[in-house]
């Protein structure tokens, strides 16, 4: 799929079929504007049909408003697979938090990504995708970028999707493209070890966010399966790798459950983890799933976590809830779309 190139890669492309560079760079453009096939006006019918197939059919399938402005669509692939990203607006700019697969085999208990296992991964241009038609649902294009910050937090372990994920960062900082800076992109993993190491070695300027929501590897355990593999311990030294090759402060996503590990004793624990690391805890009360029978701790009893958390001298905010009236948690409104389907079969 062409938007899996880069615009060398698209030069490259056009000159193999026989056609001179400048239609390499009008496809380009057509991409980064989210154009579809039949919107791009200064290209040959001819031309079209050779390109076809190579050329992205992604789509907005749904969109929802909340009433904090937040937006979340739902975007469908030419496979009919679909994924979802949401949108916040902030004091600085946009915000779009983008999925790395379709679904997801972690089998975190707190997310509904992970209900209907993994389907498979996105390639580097369908996660791009993503980005591309948020911008033009602003009214932005290729040269009129409006999205100023992009989490890789949607459905998926962006790391179980290594190289898709890469060639993604490499595509959507490009200075040929949206040119979106690397500091302003957070990638969020439950904590794959080996490719932590590996990403750190790629010295990229981007921010990495560990889901850690527990202070014990045993109660860990119960919530995210992959603390079978690598212990608490074992993903907090790979985070101190990651800060001495590149020096970005590391970000914990810790999610408050009820009874499991919001505790006097998880924080005095969580103080002592981080010890030592330049390291800031983003505290989530947990936005239930329904399939889950798993309970948020109330906002007051998160604020006061954090305060626990600053008075052990650790940096340490309550995350804003966004988007609860539309289905805000990650994988939520994909499952209904899911379910719904399934019903009407």
């Amino acid at each position: 799929m062409l938007s899996d190139y880069s615009f060398s890669e698209i030069q490259t492309y056009v000159k193999k079929i026989g056609l001179p560079l400048f239609r390499g760079e009008q496809i380009f453009n057509a991409i980064y504007s989210a154009k579809t096939l039949e919107e791009i006006s200064n290209l040959p019918k001819a031309l079209k049909e050779i390109i076809a197939d190579d050329y992205p059919t992604y789509k907005i399938m749904t969109k929802l408003v909340s009433r904090d402005g937040t937006q979340k669509f739902i975007v469908e692939f030419a496979d009919k697979n679909i994924v979802e990203c949401v949108l916040m607006k902030y004091k600085y700019g946009y915000t779009l938090c983008v999925s790395t697969q379709v679904g997801c085999r972690m089998g975190c208990k707190f997310c509904a990504s992970t209900l209907n296992g993994l389907a498979r991964n996105l390639t580097a241009g369908e996660i791009l995708g993503q980005v591309l038609l948020i911008n033009r649902e602003l009214g932005g294009s290729e040269k009129n970028r409006l999205i100023t910050n992009i989490v890789l937090m949607g459905s998926g372990e962006p790391l179980d999707n290594f190289d898709n994920v890469c060639k993604f960062i490499d595509l959507i900082s490009a200075n040929k493209g949206l040119n979106i800076s690397q500091r302003n992109i957070s990638l969020s993993t439950c904590g794959l070890v080996d490719k932590i190491d590996l990403l750190a070695s790629k010295n990229y300027n981007i921010s990495l966010t560990i889901s850690l929501h527990a202070t014990l590897d045993e109660k860990r355990k119960k919530v995210m399966p992959i603390a079978n593999r690598y212990s608490i311990k074992e993903i907090v030294d790979a985070c101190r790798r990651y800060y001495d090759k590149t020096g970005r402060r590391i970000y914990f996503e810790y999610t408050l459950i009820k009874g499991v590990n919001d505790s006097k004793e998880d924080v005095k624990r969580l103080s002592n983890i981080l010890k030592g690391l330049n390291a800031h805890v983003n505290i989530i009360p947990l936005n239930e799933v329904k399939e889950r029978d798993l309970k948020g701790t109330s906002r007051l009893e998160a604020y006061k976590f954090e305060d626990d958390l600053k008075e052990a001298k650790v940096s340490a905010t309550v995350r804003r809830t966004m988007g609860e009236d539309i289905e805000g948690a990650c994988g939520q409104l994909r499952n209904k779309i899911i379910r719904e389907k399934s019903r009407k079969q």
